[in-house]
């Protein structure tokens, strides 16, 4: 496979494709740039244990943010292990090293599941052992799969979906909030938008389509200094990392680390602001290493 031997061959074709120009690898500039100049050349070994969703939770109680992880019934890897008679009929099933399409199972009700079509389905996500590798995501190859199962967290009464807030965090510090809410049922598409740390909206700096459409402004979330003192701190070693949390009634709760978004070929941000944070990011401890 292209992508898991040559990835920098994959990720030059898979740029061109989508913005019709070569990314600037010898000397990057923008956000995605230098997401890739780092997934091609630098030590990746942290981005593995922190991008596994079950190893991702010791980092994060050892900076003293336990308190906002979701609650875990447990992690395998054997789906022959699973004791389906010890777990809530009300659940979310995760991948460990998953990308959330096709490897998040919402349960509401347990008992009336077929035990073995899930078998079935826990069996196909551990067989999945480098789903980055069409992007050129070195991250995850170094991830043992696993099933973890969590608790389901309650959609707002005003939202058709879980709001997701992604923190993204430059040389350790909160910039920008991309929201995304309103999810389509499969996960794909979503209403999106923009916001500053004072939460004014900043539709400029996106670029809408028919899977990130523009959404309506929401409410600024209770406790959101609180949420960006736990990105702060959750980023605090990386030049570039985006920090996904959820809030529910001011309750904060752990999503995930992204160090890849969208493989670092993300076209739903103006070239404007792709500029901007890329030349925020300080890449000059990082350590070429390929």
């Amino acid at each position: 496979m292209i992508g898991e031997h040559w990835p920098g061959i994959m990720v030059r074709i898979r740029y061109f494709a989508r913005f019709h120009r070569f990314p600037n690898l010898k000397d990057p500039q923008d956000l995605n740039e230098k997401i890739l100049w780092q997934k091609l050349y630098a030590d990746t070994a942290r981005w593995s244990e922190l991008a596994d969703k079950y190893k991702v939770r010791k980092y994060v109680e050892d900076l003293g943010c336990g308190n906002i992880l979701v609650k875990l019934y447990g992690a395998w890897d054997n789906e022959n292990d699973i004791d389906f008679d010890t777990l809530p009929d009300s659940l979310i099933f995760k991948a460990n090293n998953g990308e959330g399409k096709g490897t998040n199972l919402i349960v509401h009700d347990l008992k009336s599941e077929n035990k073995e079509a899930l078998r079935r389905l826990f069996r196909w996500w551990l067989t999945r052992r480098h789903i980055g590798a069409l992007a050129g995501e070195p991250q995850y190859k170094a991830i043992k799969p696993m099933v973890i199962a969590e608790e389901l967290l309650p959609i707002p009464e005003t939202e058709s979906s879980i709001v997701d807030y992604k923190i993204w965090c430059i040389n350790g510090e909160p910039r920008y909030i991309w929201v995304c809410n309103d999810r389509d049922s499969r996960g794909g598409g979503a209403s999106v938008m923009t916001y500053d740390t004072a939460w004014h909206p900043c539709p400029e700096y996106s670029m809408f389509n028919e899977d990130y459409r523009r959404g309506e402004i929401l409410p600024k979330p209770r406790n959101l200094d609180k949420m960006l003192e736990y990105a702060r701190r959750l980023s605090a070693e990386f030049p570039i990392l985006r920090v996904d949390l959820y809030n529910i009634d001011g309750q904060i709760f752990f999503g995930e680390l992204t160090f890849t978004s969208l493989g670092g070929m993300m076209n739903f941000f103006t070239q404007k602001f792709l500029d901007m944070m890329g030349k925020e990011a300080d890449l000059s401890k990082i350590k070429k290493i390929r």
